[in-house]
């Protein structure tokens, strides 16, 4: 009952609210472990609630998978119809999976300009393996989150 009433459009902005503030103190205290979850979670609900972000995504068809280099950590996001879904599980057939060496690397990744991604990949702290067009949107809209978060703050 309660997870039927979290997906209606009415409680989208509490659920948007939620996140941002929990992702915000992520951001702030540098907490990786939860970082990649919260900032898919997120980037999911902003989507759905704010148009211009949605704009961004619109006629945008993508599967990712993420994971650490020791397995602990797996996660996947899909975009399709304007909408993102997020999964614990990766999807099957991936465009692109993101391998991280740790969280922190990839919260530095996400939340950088396109320059320092290309640096993190010749640091070998992230790699890549598909589509690297995919990884730039990704973080292009990683970005815009984090400066509308930064801004509202």
């Amino acid at each position: 009952m309660l997870e039927s009433a979290w997906g209606l459009p009415a409680v989208r902005h509490v659920r948007h609210a939620l996140l941002r503030r929990r992702l915000a103190r992520c951001l702030e205290s540098e907490a990786a472990e939860e970082f990649l979850e919260l900032l898919l979670r997120f980037l999911a609900v902003a989507i759905l609630v704010d148009p211009a972000l949605r704009r961004h995504v619109e006629g945008f068809d993508g599967r990712f998978a993420f994971r650490s280099q020791d397995g602990e950590l797996t996660a996947g996001a899909t975009f399709g119809d304007g909408r993102m879904w997020v999964s614990d599980d990766p999807p099957k057939d991936p465009h692109v999976t993101v391998i991280f060496k740790d969280g922190r690397s990839l919260m530095r990744s996400l939340l950088s300009t396109q320059p320092a991604l290309l640096g993190a990949l010749l640091r070998q702290g992230v790699t890549f393996e598909g589509n690297l067009n995919y990884v730039y949107r990704l973080a292009f809209l990683a970005r815009r989150l984090q400066l509308s978060i930064v801004k509202l703050v």
